[in-house]
Parts: structure tokens; sequence; C-alpha cells
């Protein structure tokens, strides 16, 4: 599982394609960009797969469609339940990038 510590309103640095940002001070609302395996590939359209909690037992998981950007894609959600979000990636087609199996995590320090 990888955890990223970022300032708030800039990117991190990329693991595997991803990268997240910080929308607020709070940390409760961050955005995923996203130009690993599946954008390199040709995916015509990517879903963020995500979910809150523990990264062995995800809560309220669901799959939200990504917007394709000029280098990658992106997508902006709000953590609403606890202080951590686990996430993943998959295509249309139902192709995954789950990081090897060890997905990414985004935590909210306390």
């Amino acid at each position: 599982m990888n955890t990223i510590k970022i300032k708030p309103h800039t990117y991190s640095h990329s693991i595997r394609g991803v990268k997240v940002k910080p929308m607020a001070d709070d940390g409760k609302e961050v955005s995923i960009f996203y130009d690993g395996l599946l954008a390199k590939t040709g995916a015509g359209q990517v879903f963020l797969h995500c979910g809150y909690g523990d990264k062995n037992d995800w809560e309220k998981v669901n799959d939200i469609e990504m917007k394709q950007v000029s280098d990658g894609w992106e997508k902006t959600v709000s953590i609403n339940t606890g202080n951590s979000l686990n996430f993943c990636f998959k295509d249309g087609s139902d192709n995954w990038d789950n990081n090897n199996g060890d997905n990414w995590a985004y935590r909210i320090s306390c």
C-alpha cells in the first residue's frame, strides 16, 4: 500500500502514474490524476474504484467515472467517511490497475 504525504493544493510525485492533490487545507476533498497502465494502453474510459476505511476492509465502495484531460484522467472526490481513501482504477472493458495488488491510499493526518 502506498501512502502519500503532500501539501494542500499541490500534486504529489507520481507513483506508477498516480498523483493526488488536496483541494482544501483540511484534506477532505482530493483530486486524483491517473496516467498509469490503463491510460498508456489506450483506455477509452477510466473509472476510479474507491472506498473508505481500512485498506483490507473498504467501506462505501464506488466506481466513479473519471474525466479525460490532455495528459491522462482526473477526478475530484470528497472524503465523507473517516480519514482515508483507498483506490485503484479500471477501464470500460473491466481491465484493472491495482498497483500490483497494493492499491493506492490517501490518508488525512490528524
